[in-house]
């Protein structure tokens, strides 16, 4: 069994970060809502445990606390900003209200020796509004700022610590190594999470859960759908069979790209069904993002209903579910973050589907899926292709779906990306230019404005093109793109395009916008 650590989940938006930051780690560990049962989190058997941040005051009624088990296990305990507080709570220090609220960078002076936090300065992301007044008996000072005089504190002998600021994110430039020292160096966790450990434990727990039985994999032609797909077949060989669905919602040429490259690569035999006008009939006159997804989630499963009757009633269904949608989706049983959009293998399945699902990167993140996929030997235009949602051109076409109006959205959509491939900007590995884009695409938008075209007044709908950099698609910045592009690609998507006569750049990160636009 692969060393771990728990990471007990108080509500911050840094939660899901500190969990990647781990796994950056070559460790293994798992997020848990803080007052998930205590049987689920001793279960892991973890080496340590991890406090999050969270937007509550340790002192408010009905604060959040730290179970009884962390502390009863002897093991090692870190706490992050609000798990500082309420590990200085716990063990009778003093919280109280700073006279300062403390949000953004920060320069902490290591002031004492210690195994977690090297010495000197060190530049660190605030965000809290209280602070420690008193450490714990058993606690010293480790390090303090101009407006946190205890920044940082530890209990050397039981190994507990607590730091007021966030290792976890980018700009704590040595987060990632304190969040290392504490989880190999402090907790003794082996750093044996890798991708060859991520497939051997998953071909045994989908051996373990599928047993003899068929498995039908659903297939998007999306590197999730693919490396899930793949490592399933890995498993359990000629029983896995695999769908694909032609939505008409799909970009263009993709249904041709994913045969060629599925057949060349994949293993398994490929069946393809045409659902176009199912969907599009289903789909007519929908506006709501959240009545799509639960339309499109449960069509999928139906058509692959029909299917099962084909290859003996599978019991089983793959799916590509990967850590960011159950985020997202707000998964309970892994987080207190709150729903912020149901993905259509999370929230929009059918309560009464015949299916049990198998997804083996449900937990993992979308690097870690990557890394998977090239262990598994799979392609790299495969394994690095643009990410897609699973409901296709749907939650980019906003307003009404229509084949008019996803025909527009597809062609616009081409030329953006089709742009960005020349201009050597569109590998996610590596770029000419040196800018890195994670995902690119084209949104048609449900906003009529007035145009002028052959000296004739238009009355057309907008394209808002969306591109982004990210590692970890939990977080992401716009794409500075320049402006000649640009620039291009509008000329030829208002000249080319029917029925749009506007483009316009979307220039938001990730939070507080979503990397799409539904």
């Amino acid at each position: 069994m692969t060393d771990s650590i728990a990471i007990l989940d108080f509500g911050s938006q840094y939660t899901q970060l500190i969990a990647r930051r781990v796994r950056e780690a070559q460790v293994y560990c798992e997020l848990f809502p803080w007052d998930a049962p205590a049987e689920k989190v001793q279960a892991l058997n973890p080496k340590g445990f991890i406090l999050s941040g969270g937007p509550t005051s340790i002192y408010e009624d009905g604060a959040p606390t730290i179970p009884g088990y962390v502390l009863e296990s002897g093991l090692p305990v870190l706490g992050i900003c609000y798990g500082m507080q309420a590990l200085t709570y716990a063990l009778n220090g003093r919280v109280g209200a700073s006279s300062h609220r403390e949000y953004g960078p920060a320069e902490v002076e290591i002031t004492s020796s210690n195994p977690l936090l090297s010495a000197g300065t060190q530049s660190v992301w605030m965000s809290h509004g209280d602070r420690i007044e008193a450490v714990p008996p058993g606690f010293r000072i480790l390090g303090s700022s101009s407006n946190s005089p205890i920044a940082a504190m530890g209990d050397l002998s039981r190994n507990y610590y607590g730091l007021q600021f966030h290792p976890e994110v980018h700009h704590t430039p040595g987060g990632m190594e304190i969040l290392r020292r504490f989880v190999v160096e402090i907790c003794r966790a082996a750093p044996e999470w890798t991708p060859d450990s991520i497939i051997h434990q998953s071909v045994e727990q989908i051996r373990a859960q599928v047993g003899k039985e068929r498995v039908l994999s659903a297939v998007s032609g999306g590197v999730d759908s693919s490396v899930a797909t793949a490592l399933v077949h890995r498993a359990i060989g000629d029983q896995l069979s695999a769908v694909f669905v032609d939505t008409g919602l799909l970009r263009l040429g993709e249904r041709e790209q994913v045969e060629k490259a599925f057949r060349a690569n994949m293993g398994p035999h490929l069946v393809v069904v045409d659902a176009e006008e199912t969907y599009l009939t289903k789909l007519k006159g929908v506006t709501d993002p959240e009545t799509k997804r639960r339309i499109i989630g449960e069509s999928f499963i139906r058509i692959f209903e029909e299917q099962a009757h084909q290859v003996g009633e599978p019991p089983f269904l793959v799916q590509g579910t990967i850590y960011p949608d159950v985020v997202e989706s707000s998964g309970p049983e892994r987080s207190k973050a709150r729903r912020i959009k149901s993905h259509h293998n999370v929230g929009g399945l059918p309560s009464d589907m015949t299916f049990k699902l198998v997804e083996p990167l449900r937990y993992l993140f979308k690097d870690e899926v990557r890394a998977v996929g090239e262990a598994l030997g799979l392609p790299t235009e495969l394994v690095w292709r643009q990410p897609f949602p699973g409901p296709g051109l749907a939650v980019r076409c906003l307003g009404e779906i229509t084949r008019e109006r996803v025909a527009s959205l597809r062609a616009a959509d081409a030329i953006f990306t089709s742009e960005l491939t020349a201009a050597g900007l569109l590998n996610l590995r590596s770029s000419q230019s040196g800018l890195k884009i994670s995902q690119a695409f084209a949104a048609l938008l449900p906003v009529r404005s007035v145009g002028v075209m052959g000296d004739q007044r238009t009355y057309q709908e907008a394209i808002a093109l969306r591109a982004v950099t990210t590692e970890d698609f939990m977080t992401a910045d716009w794409a500075r793109i320049p402006y000649e592009l640009l620039a291009k690609v509008a000329n030829r998507i208002v000249n080319e395009v029917h029925g749009v006569n506007r483009v316009v750049y979307d220039i938001t990160s990730k939070p507080p916008s979503t990397i799409e636009w539904e």
